[in-house]
């Protein structure tokens, strides 16, 4: 199957209560690869490649483990870029 590159934005109380973490681990559980990040808005970015419907099931597990903690997801696909070796926790 044709790999997939998903930008996702997470709205809500996103920061501060482990987002990133879950993300990251739930990420590496499905073999994605990409990163998370928080935003200066209060958002949390992810962008991650992998088969669509590896992407979908990241999304499942955030939901599963952090819903309560989300408002609304944005989600922009587009074709992977290959560019990732490994999925973590970006800082800057």
């Amino acid at each position: 199957m044709p790999q997939k590159r998903a930008h996702i934005i997470f709205s809500g109380t996103v920061q501060g209560v482990g987002f990133r973490w879950a993300a990251e681990r739930a990420a590496n559980s499905i073999g994605l690869t990409g990163w998370v990040k928080n935003c200066p808005d209060g958002t949390v970015a992810v962008v991650c490649e992998g088969e669509e419907k590896d992407i979908h099931a990241f999304m499942a597990k955030i939901k599963k483990d952090m819903e309560h903690y989300m408002h609304s997801t944005d989600i922009n696909w587009e074709n992977a870029k290959n560019e990732f070796d490994s999925f973590g926790v970006k800082f800057y």
